[in-house]
């Protein structure tokens, strides 16, 4: 053990010895390895960041949110409504608040509860408010700001949140009372695919750092044998000269986990100015996870030494040198070959994962990781068989750059297999992204959807319906609009064993708004309507079942629990005729019956039987809806649209069709997979201009010998260049069939087809185009050591 110390601290001391090559050398690798730990670090911290902004999200959640029971009304209680609305793209949570007494509970981030026309808001939103792009935002919320959300109330420093005062809130016009907040509200379940898609993330952004963790090991490879093989010289035997190497290995990675500290704590602290794709963090967030930033810890260093130890294999450390005269041994297929063919038996065995089944994330991962992994070892091969055959011909460049690549295509074949795998793994994601978010892409993309808002209130108060049709009309950028109250209506016939009671929906307008909505020729007044849509005949059966002309149907509410619920008849007139529907100004048919406020106030209204007249503001389940169609041309007119909703009535709330159907775990996943796939590009484009760098001084002799010799410095450039070049080609080739290979099982574990197989065209081009500007950042670094001075020996 005490030999064992003394030469691993002897590797130490040569590390950190050599004058300025040396400490220029351990500098390379320990900045190299300390890029990899910072993104290791930054990737242990995302379970704090995320757990920190679930447990934020519970903390100002109400208690009634998922209660069963309602609140009863005390000092304490809260009457709150969400208000959420969207300003340009970007979503604005809001919430009305209405104090039941002098003591009310507060959410989380304020200080007291806000009167009436006033409103505290998280920081990002009071400087949107006060910029000249937020004037149509601050006239649609229109109330005054009196402070500021703390930040235990907001997600993240980008959160865009409000919590306004109102004095004319109640249970009746859509608003619930709550006790308190921060309850918590139940996590839910994640679909199998998606765990799928979240495991194939993880490995895609994690596997190019190791890759990179191991090349960055070997830096300096050349110069280590030398010094090597002088201990050789002086008795050192071959396992010591491996002991040796693996101590200067060891405090290389142990000054690059010093570094990676160091750049993990620095920029953390700016993690609250950085918002990629809408997701961002609090500093004190951004916090590795104690066991994952342990297992980095181990990681490293072990990783360092192992990659060292095996490199040290395929040469022979000899007293007079370094023994590389002999013809190199060709590498092997076929064990490089089974890996990815291995990983990709895996996830074929699993079989197909359905939504709301169980899901091994364990060989999901493996399979993904040995496909990866089994991609950055045939690299080598690849590269090593297409040198060989290219022959001496070709400009002076190219035959520098070939014959380079024939005597250490491996170097090379390193310096770009992370770039390789992010490459592969980016395809498989994108193609697995297509296939399961495709289903609604199609749905958002419908051409009678386009440009279409929804504005609903959970209540029907007494003209609001007419009031809001001419009021949109008059907005900029509406081309048409259409309001109605609906409700539920019931059938009352007889239901036989198990047989569902039938229902429909029930249309309240007048008969302008009407005619708009249904093929009717006559109306007035106190008219009615059986509403039938366009070829669907089983549908058409469901409402005649419901709309039994001259007889009662049931307008009380079907969502009331058992035992509470009373009947609330009305007849419908057994003269109403049958007519088909037309499409809204959303695009979308209504149906059901359709009847005008007299037809339900009328004096004979009820028919026999019947409860009698009825305001149709005042039935159960009634709600105002109204469907406005934008123009396209008009700039903001989204925003138009909700500040007229806004001067409705603050309880409206308005959608998008697109926002309305979009799957938001997926859409945040998206999100998730642009911001790490940057992250992941960014550390490999540093790690390659510090590999290219460290490459180029192992050739400093070599290349003032060539410009002594009067060899043109444009031509070392450009072989330079096809060195690069060649290797990021075959990479190319390698991580598109590699990476098609995997996003096509994986769309096969899910049940999904290949909705796009071109998907690796601009990730290609992008890997490319990273590599190309790193060579063209290590130029000046070729410049210098191409200098007479490289010539001088000690």
């Amino acid at each position: 053990m005490r030999r064992l110390l003394h030469e691993l601290a002897l590797g130490a001391r040569f590390a950190l010895g050599g004058g300025r090559e040396g400490l220029t050398r351990t500098a390379l690798t320990a900045l190299g390895t300390g890029l990899g730990v910072a993104l290791l670090l930054l990737a242990a911290s995302v379970p704090q960041i995320m757990a920190a902004r679930e447990a934020r999200e519970a903390a100002r959640t109400a208690s009634d949110w998922y209660s069963a029971e309602p609140a009863q009304r005390s000092d304490r209680t809260v009457v709150h409504l969400e208000a959420r609305t969207e300003y340009r793209g970007d979503p604005v949570a809001g919430e009305l608040l209405r104090a039941d007494g002098t003591r009310p509970v507060l959410p989380p981030g304020l200080e007291r509860m806000p009167a009436a026309g006033e409103m505290f808001v998280s920081p990002a939103l009071g400087e949107l408010l006060a910029s000249p792009g937020g004037a149509l935002l601050k006239e649609r919320l229109g109330a005054r700001v009196a402070g500021t959300i703390g930040d235990e109330g907001l997600h993240d420093p980008h959160d865009l949140r409000y919590y306004a005062g109102s004095d004319t809130l109640t249970t009746a016009n859509g608003g619930t009372r709550t006790a308190g907040y921060g309850t918590g509200r139940p996590h839910d379940l994640v679909d199998a695919p998606l765990v799928v898609l979240i495991v194939l993330i993880c490995v895609v952004l994690l596997v190019p750092v190791a890759v990179f963790l191991a090349t960055a090991a070997r830096f300096g490879g050349e110069r280590r044998d030398q010094r090597l093989a002088a201990l050789r010289l002086t008795g050192a035997d071959v396992r010591a000269t491996r002991r040796i190497a693996a101590g200067e290995a060891l405090l290389g990675s142990l000054l690059g986990l010093a570094v990676g500290a160091g750049v993990f704590a620095v920029s953390r602290r700016f993690a609250g100015s950085v918002r990629l794709w809408d997701l961002g963090a609090f500093p004190h967030d951004v916090v590795p996870a104690p066991w994952l930033a342990a297992l980095v810890l181990l990681a490293v260093p072990l990783c360092a030494v192992v990659t060292t130890l095996v490199a040290m294999r395929s040469v022979t450390v000899e007293p007079l040198g370094v023994v590389r005269g002999s013809a190199p041994v060709r590498r092997r297929l076929w064990w490089r070959l089974a890996i990815p063919l291995a990983g990709l038996g895996v996830l074929l065995a699993i079989g197909r994962v359905t939504p709301g089944g169980a899901v091994d994330t364990f060989p999901i991962a493996a399979g993904a990781i040995l496909v990866l992994l089994g991609l950055s070892t045939l690299l080598p091969w690849l590269v090593e068989a297409v040198v060989r055959r290219l022959g001496g011909a070709g400009p002076l460049p190219w035959q520098l750059a070939v014959r380079r690549l024939q005597l250490s295509g491996g170097t090379a074949a390193r310096a770009v297999s992370g770039i390789t795998v992010a490459v592969a793994g980016a395809i498989a994601l994108q193609m697995l992204f297509a296939g399961m978010h495709a289903d609604f892409a199609r749905l958002i993309s419908h051409s009678t959807w386009a440009g279409r808002m929804t504005v609903q209130a959970e209540y029907a108060a007494p003209g609001l319906a007419s009031k809001a049709e001419k009021a949109f009309r008059a907005t900029p950028g509406v081309r048409e609009a259409t309001a109605v109250i609906e409700a539920s209506a019931m059938g009352t016939g007889p239901v036989s064993g198990d047989e569902t009671r039938s229902m429909t929906s029930l249309v309240v307008a007048s008969c302008p708004t009407l005619q708009r909505l249904a093929e009717v020729s006559r109306c007035s007044d106190g008219d009615a309507f059986v509403v039938h849509k366009r070829g669907d005949a089983e549908l058409n059966r469901w409402i005649d079942r419901t709309a039994r002309k001259g007889q009662a149907v049931d307008l009380s509410d079907p969502f009331e629990r058992d035992g509470k619920r009373e009947p609330l008849l009305w007849t419908l007139p057994a003269d109403s005729p049958t007519v088909p529907a037309r499409p809204d100004a959303g695009g979308e048919e209504l149906f059901g019956i359709f009847v005008t406020p007299g037809a339900l106030t009328g004096a004979n209204a009820g028919g026999s039987g019947a409860a009698g007249p009825m305001d149709p503001a005042a039935l159960p389940d009634a709600r105002t809806v109204a469907q406005v169609h934008l123009d396209d041309g008009v700039p903001d007119a989204a925003e138009h649209v909700r500040n007229t909703a806004a001067r409705l009535s603050p309880l409206l709330a308005v959608r998008e069709a697109a926002d309305a159907d979009r799957d938001q775990r997926y859409a945040s996943v998206q999100r998730g997979l642009l911001a790490g796939a940057c992250g992941t590009l960014a550390l490999i484009a540093a790690s390659l201009v510090v590999a290219q760098i460290e490459q180029l001084r192992e050739r400093r002799r070599l290349l003032s010998v060539l410009v002594a010799f009067g060899t043109r410095r444009a031509t070392l450039a450009w072989s330079v260049l096809w060195q690069t070049a060649l290797p990021v080609a075959l990479g190319m080739v390698v991580a598109t069939a590699g990476g098609l290979a995997l996003g096509a099982v994986m769309l096969r574990m899910t049940g999904k087809a290949v909705t796009d197989w071109w998907v690796f065209v601009p990730l290609a081009g992008a890997g490319a185009g990273v590599v190309a500007g790193v060579t063209l950042l290590t130029l000046p670094a070729l410049w210098r050591l191409m200098r007479a001075d490289g010539l001088r020996t000690e």
